[in-house]
């Protein structure tokens, strides 16, 4: 990998640590639904899948989850969990959505459902209790519009950039 894609893909993952550290100050649904957020950080996810690849996406989604762990939540906590599982699951369907030429706001609203699956089922094993299951109607309901806020603003973000770069 050369210094510049580095660099630049060290700075897309400082961008979406600042803009998972923001929202999480950002209380959306968090008193009727634990652990909903916009997922703005999934712009620079989602961009990353599209300016670069799958590679690149998958390690700036687990080095975010990691670093924000680190400074927020705590490492290895449950909350570090649901994140990692969630966003695991996320990138790989986003990923096979976008092979599918999907248009990357379907992607972004895949991503976001997925995201929502991923983190119920890690709570159903750490938990252990499938009455978890009873929070996922109401994060897929959740994740509709925010996955296509996300997709939209990352369609915008790239549009842009390609203007810039050209």
């Amino acid at each position: 990998m050369d210094t510049r894609k580095i660099v630049r893909l060290s700075m897309l993952l400082s961008l979406s640590i600042v803009l998972s550290l923001i929202e999480g100050m950002i209380p959306i649904f968090s008193n009727v639904i634990p652990g909903v957020k916009l997922g703005l950080a999934n712009i620079v996810i989602v961009f990353v899948l599209y300016l670069y690849s799958f590679k690149e996406a998958i390690y700036v989604s687990i080095a975010r989850v990691l670093l924000v762990g680190l400074l927020r939540t705590g490492l290895f906590s449950i909350v570090f969990f649901f994140s990692l599982s969630g966003a695991l699951l996320s990138i790989i369907f986003m990923y096979l959505f976008k092979k599918m030429n999907f248009s990357i706001i379907g992607v972004s609203v895949i991503g976001s459902i997925c995201h929502s699956i991923g983190q119920v089922l890690m709570a159903i094993l750490f938990l252990n209790n499938i009455n978890v299951i009873y929070y996922l109607p109401y994060l897929l309901l959740l994740s509709i519009p925010t996955g296509i806020i996300v997709g939209i603003s990352s369609k915008e973000v790239l549009k842009h950039y390609n203007k810039v770069k050209a």
